[in-house]
């Protein structure tokens, strides 16, 4: 109990929104009751419950008991609150009213005592308390509650930042009640509640649809970073249909081919053993196959806040016998070498015998993308497969060119309920294009008794840290997994946490909520804590399929704004992925006659330019070289990334260990490209390719690049500006120490400074042109090859079918200029050009971007997305209609069969971006947060948490006004800017801009 007199003032307490992590940690504790002082959520002016709060009420009360508190008359207080189920206690707890209408004794000494006696009616010992109280009444329950209690205060203007007992704050009504909706959202995320479809947590497919099944199984993966699988059948293998795919960060194997008389080389990500496989059969029947079943329904559903997959569907057999099957599976988060599989069968109108075959399969391949069908696809070999236990098995592989171990031990136990089911057990062991092992059950089962089956499996290999060799930790590690349950409260507590930190919440626009949250739940199961202490990157589709072989491309620029204002732990951690592989990076430079770090466009194992040499166009059948190892925009990124990872932390001992490092060699890299054409006076840079991707270079050399692509060029300026900058943030001896170590003389500086200056800018017809040149190429008949192709998106396939070049036409295939004002603000972008020797004027931007609008195909999900950023200010209407695009793009597979093969893990993650820096005008620049809100009416109110400086925060975001309230804390006040306006923001406070 906390003692009379001891409290604190309300700014010193931490705010419970900004807090959420530690809620979730504790609310396990113990069944919760929920006590409520109605004055804490009425609006007072009215006397009238706030807005939502009946309806969160309603929610809670499903989820455990719920009290209403206040001096009130207990009728009346009914009367006001008006919500079945709930107990009421008038005149602070003298009148206690059940559910039931039945009165119980009450005690009046004081609101303490009342709170007392209403958790010895309501709950008795081991619940948790959880209480929110208001006012000064509140204190004597505050301090009357045991010490396990949740206690929470509603803080007003008038309350004068009195001392309180409470041990967390929330601000007036609204914040009450969106506690309370908080607090329902995650008692219903208790394991033995499902969310219904329509829940804005769930994503529902109702019957089985074989043509779109790969499309859900790529969208329906479940991962927790370290390793993740499609949602395929379990009973199903690779083909047309299915394809049953697991994956681990970071495991990649590079086999030979021979094309077009070339031998070339391809490093993927490997797909690992099926650890679902599982199907069935009753009285010696035809294994159970979900294609050629006579299904009666079917029902498949994420839960997006668990990371649970379901599936339910019903069946009628040859023999006429009904049978339903219900499944859930999942990734553990908590546990990352943990997976599991649930399937319990239950008959209708019939008992008999079921035969379950469970096995971990090694006869797998790399075999999901049809335009690599042709090439090399086998990357295991196998090891050793043998029985650990009557019900256990262990598989082990290794990749055959890198040499990585992978191990898979699985354990199947029967189940009905809570007792355990003796079946009939026999090893099966395959050798057919691989190992496969496990086990055949055999079970009988009774006309509507279900009988469960559970499959737990541990996954390890050979690049997991602190091991010793991945059977013998997949075996030992297996022994302790308890049943399914066991290990999905852990899994589903974890999941809380993460949600604590990475939940949006905003309303309106049909499922946007939805497939926010959702893009959230596929980072996360690709990047997640776990995958701090890995040496991974960030794979551009995700570990959800096999497209572009897993590689690392320049997504993380739209992955890592969402990681840096919630988990920057994450971000230096794959930020190092690019450190570690820098000094192959200053290898390829030198090789190519330059100085400085070159990063390849796409990365895998090790830091090599993993690009195609030659690449397939499905649309003629013809390979043709790939010159997209020109597109050294990467270095880009990869210095945009580290400074942004700055902005955000302040972390100057990143900037000592690695980060301005990586900062000098890239600018060195970008200055040694740059030479000083004498006739202009200006540095160029030559033979590039943009981000538009399309021109590979000039029609009469269609691969030897363009010369002085815009947003290379400026943003090679800003990279060397912001090594410069970085530079002089170091300490003194670090700066000497680091110079000195990388030969950097004030020579070379002098140079950057003066290409800072000097570099080339092409402008054309009032606009920024593309590359040098670009309006010397042909305009495009776009209603003319719209009305013959209909989906012209890629344009490049379809012209080099009819033997045309798109190099020779003014189109993009995305963003290429227009990419300026995505990564930079117009002021920063105008300060450069300025800095160059050229005015932009607001005039100059809009002819541009609507220029470049005019000649894009929108040939990949990045576009949509940079489009809707840029119109964002501009043109509401309009980008929105790009937003709706960008949030639909994997969930409907827009492009036409590309997500199949893995979602676009870059544009999910700018979905998520738009809204919370684009449509809020969030910066974090100049040691300061940045906020300039141009918030949509058709979303409602925006609601998110962030880490900034050291600092937890919660933003609510409303049209054109903010409310930024930090947690509780001892850091230093951090500055916060709206519109010109500045104010400090200290721990515990709030500030509202607008």
């Amino acid at each position: 109990m906390s003692a009379p007199g001891t409290g604190r003032p309300m700014s010193q307490v931490p705010e419970a929104l900004t807090s959420r992590h530690q809620l979730t940690a504790r609310i396990h504790a113990g069944p919760p009751v929920l006590i409520l002082d109605l004055d804490g959520v009425i609006e007072r002016s009215e006397l009238e419950l706030v807005d939502g709060v009946r309806e969160q009420i309603v929610r809670v009360v499903q989820f455990c008991p719920v009290a209403v508190i206040s001096a009130h008359d207990a009728e009346d207080l009914r009367n006001r609150v008006g919500v079945g189920g709930v107990w009421y206690a008038g005149g602070d707890g003298a009148q206690i009213v059940g559910p039931d209408g039945d009165a119980a004794a009450g005690d009046a000494a004081d609101r303490g005592a009342g709170v007392r006696r209403l958790l010895e009616v309501v709950g008795g010992r081991g619940t948790l308390p959880i209480y929110l109280g208001d006012g000064p009444a509140a204190e004597s329950a505050f301090e009357a509650l045991p010490s396990e209690a949740i206690s929470v205060v509603v803080r007003w203007a008038e309350d004068d930042d009195r001392p309180t007992a409470a041990q967390f704050v929330v601000a007036g009504a609204d914040d009450a009640r969106e506690l309370l909706e908080r607090l329902a959202d995650l008692l219903g995320a208790a394991r033995d509640i499902d969310a219904p479809p329509d829940s804005p947590w769930t994503v529902t497919y109702d019957g089985y649809d074989p043509a779109a099944e790969q499309l859900r199984e790529s969208l329906c993966t479940i991962g927790n970073g370290v390793f993740a699988t499609r949602a395929a059948s379990p009973d199903s293998r690779a083909g047309d249909t299915h394809y049953p795919g697991t994956y681990a960060a970071g495991v990649f194997n590079r086999l030979e081919d021979q094309v077009a008389g070339h031998t070339i080389d391809n490093e993927s990500m490997v797909n690992l053993p099926n650890w679902l496989s599982l199907t069935f059969r009753i009285d010696d029947g035809a294994w159970f196959d979900i294609d050629s079943a006579d299904l009666l329904d079917y029902r498949q559903t994420l839960d997006v806040r668990r990371a649970i997959l379901h599936r339910n569907f019903r069946f009628r057999d040859d023999e006429g016998r009904v049978t339903e099957v219900s499944e859930r599976r999942f990734v553990a988060m908590h546990l990352p070498h943990a997976c599991a599989l649930e399937t319990t069968i239950t008959p209708h109108g019939w008992s008999g015998r079921v035969e379950f075959r469970s096995l971990l399969d090694g006869a797998v391949t790399n075999s999901l993308v049809p335009r690599y069908r042709a090439l090399a696809s086998t990357h295991l070999e196998s090891v050793a497969a043998r029985e650990v236990a009557d019900d256990s098995a262990v598989l082990s592989v290794q990749t055959n060119q890198s040499r990585v171990g992978v191990a898979m031990a699985a354990r199947n136990t029967l189940w009905r309920s809570e007792e355990s089911v003796e079946g009939e057990y026999r090893l099966v062991h395959e050798n057919d294009g691989g190992d496969r092992i496990g086990h055949d059950i055999s079970v009988d089962v009774v006309d509507g008794q279900p009988v469960t089956l559970e499959k737990m499996v541990t996954v390890f290999t050979s690049r997991d840290p602190a091991i010793s060799e991945p059977a013998d930790e997949a075996v030992r590690w297996l022994g302790r997994l308890g049943r399914f349950d066991d290990l999905l409260d852990g899994h589903v507590l974890r999941w809380g946490t993460l949600w604590d930190w990475f939940d949006i919440e905003f309303e309106g626009r049909g499922d946007a909520l939805r497939i926010a949250r959702f893009h959230l739940l596929h980072v996360l199961q690709t990047l997640s804590p776990n995958t701090t202490d890995l040496d991974v990157g960030v794979p551009a589709r995700g570990l959800n399929g096999e497209a572009y072989r897993g590689h690392i491309f320049w997504d993380e620029l739209l992955v890592f704004p969402v990681l840096n204002l919630r988990l920057p732990a994450l971000t230096r951690s794959l930020l190092r992925y690019r450190y570690l592989r820098m000094r192959e990076a200053k290898a390829a430079a030198a090789e190519a006659g330059h100085q400085g770090a070159m990063f390849p466009w796409q990365s895998g194992s090790d830091g090599r330019e993993e690009s195609q040499q030659l690449h397939l166009n499905p649309d003629s059948g013809r390979w043709n070289p790939d010159p997209s190892r020109r597109q050294i925009h990467i270095g880009i990124a990869v210095a945009y990334n580290v400074w942004q990872y700055y902005q955000v932390t302040g972390d100057l001992e990143f900037l000592v260990d690695s980060g301005a490092e990586m900062l000098v060699e890239i600018a060195r890299y970008y200055a040694s490209l740059a030479t000083l054409d004498e006739a202009s006076g200006r540095y160029a840079i030559r033979g590039v390719i943009g981000p538009d991707e399309f021109h590979g270079g000039y029609p009469d050399k269609p691969y030897d690049g363009v010369d002085n692509n815009a947003y290379t060029n400026v943003m090679a300026v800003w990279v060397m500006r912001r090594a410069l900058e970085a530079l002089t943030l170091l300490p003194l001896q670090v700066h000497s120490d680091l110079t000195q170590q990388l030969g950097l003389h004030v020579q070379e500086t002098s140079r950057w400074e003066d290409i800072t200056t000097r570099m080339t800018v092409c402008f054309h017809d009032g606009v920024i042109s593309q590359f040098e040149g670009y309006e010397k190429l042909a305009e495009l008949d776009w209603d003319g090859y719209r009305a013959k192709y209909g989906n012209i998106s890629r344009l490049d396939r379809v012209l080099e079918a009819e033997d045309d070049d798109v190099n020779a036409y003014r189109v993009s295939k995305q963003a290429d200029a227009l990419m300026l004002f995505y990564v930079l603000s117009n002021d920063e972008v105008r300060d450069l050009f300025e800095r160059l020797g050229y005015q932009l004027s607001d005039d100059d931007i809009r002819r541009t971007v609507n220029y470049y609008m005019a000649r894009t195909s929108h040939g990949s999900t990045l576009s949509r997305l940079v489009h809707s950023w840029i119109l964002a200010r501009s043109n509401r209407a309009e980008a929105m209609e790009f937003f709706d695009d960008v949030l639909r793009s994997d969930i409907n597979d827009i492009q036409g069969g590309t997500t199949p093969e893995g979602i676009h893990l870059g544009a999910m993650a700018g979905s998520v971006d738009l809204l919370q820096r684009c449509f809020t005008g969030l910066e974090t620049r100049g040691n300061r947060l940045i906020l300039r809100p141009h918030w949509p009416d058709s979303l409602g109110a925006l609601d998110f948490a962030m880490f900034y400086r050291g600092h937890r925060l919660r933003l609510r975001v409303s049209g054109k006004e903010v409310q930024v309230t930090a947690a509780a804390g001892a850091q230093p006040p951090i500055e916060i800017e709206c519109r010109g306006h500045v104010e400090k923001l200290s721990p515990g406070g709030i500030v509202r801009l607008g």
